[in-house]
């Protein structure tokens, strides 16, 4: 494969991972306020933490799916490149739920859906990379972590969140 097919399709990944991004973050115009509000535990990093966390866990996740492509291709890593399609979609609808339309208990199912699917895709992807499963495993931990903190923020403030 040509070294230009390459960086097309490293840059196709770049796109789709922070258009995924960007669409979380037209659910989170109002989060800042939102996030304010809401009752959160001791450990609840401040609201700055969150962008540059997750733009790092993104350009991580877009690099993973290019090595997964490079080494397997649409056809081979298929089922690798499908788990990382889904857990985008889970990863872009939890912004939705808890942001913008306030549903905590379906925020808490979509990242307990994410996690899923992304322990799934890190075994799927390390079939075709090393390298690409273990850029996923700070992103595995994040969600972890997000979840035990949806969980409280949910539990700790059900008039904000449904």
């Amino acid at each position: 494969m040509s070294r230009l097919a390459q960086l097309a399709a490293f840059i196709v990944s770049l796109a789709v991972c922070y258009a995924t991004a960007a669409l979380g973050a037209v659910a989170s115009i109002n989060a800042r306020g939102f996030y304010q509000q809401l009752e959160r535990p001791f450990w609840s990093p401040p609201g700055w933490v969150f962008g540059p966390v997750w733009t790092l866990l993104y350009t991580l996740m877009a690099i993973a799916a290019w090595l997964v492509w490079r080494a397997g291709g649409w056809n081979g890593a298929r089922r690798a490149l499908a788990l990382f399609a889904l857990q985008l979609a889970f990863n872009a609808l939890w912004s939705w739920l808890f942001f913008a339309w306030h549903l905590g208990a379906l925020a808490m199912l979509d990242i307990l859906l994410l996690w899923a699917t992304l322990l799934a895709m890190v075994l799927s992807f390390r079939r075709w990379s090393g390298v690409a499963a273990w850029l996923m495993v700070p992103y595995l931990a994040w969600v972890a972590f997000a979840a035990a903190l949806n969980l409280f923020v949910w539990q700790a403030n059900p008039a904000l969140l449904q």
